[in-house]
């Protein structure tokens, strides 16, 4: 099985061809507003491995290895709610916050 580790969005993704998965959201050059299709790739790839077994790790990132990926949508996710308070002075403030993020899917992992 051929799999990478990637990083992108100060986070870490163990990926596979075919896999589907939310991302932070990536900076996109083309329109504003609607979901924009394209194209993307992730140069920061700290393992791979292959079909053969031959496993990769990067020093702290693998030479040369890109993963490719197809941009399927951008969207927000689900609004979490922040509360504070004070108790005995009447004061709260409450504020809600939809992280944006990226739908892609793999399609090639290039060693």
């Amino acid at each position: 099985m051929t799999f990478a580790i990637i990083k992108t969005g100060g986070k870490q993704y163990k990926v596979a061809e075919g896999d589907v998965l939310n991302v932070e959201k990536l900076p996109s050059s083309a329109g504003s507003g609607q979901a924009k299709t394209g194209e993307a790739v992730f140069e920061k790839v700290l393992l791979s491995a292959d079909a053969a077994g031959e496993i990769k790790v990067g020093k702290p990132l693998v030479s040369g290895a890109k993963v490719f990926a197809k941009i399927l949508e951008e969207g927000r996710g689900k609004k979490k709610m922040v509360f504070r308070y004070k108790s005995k002075t009447r004061q709260h403030k409450k504020k809600g916050h939809r992280q944006p993020y990226t739908k892609i899917q793999i399609t090639k992992i290039a060693p």
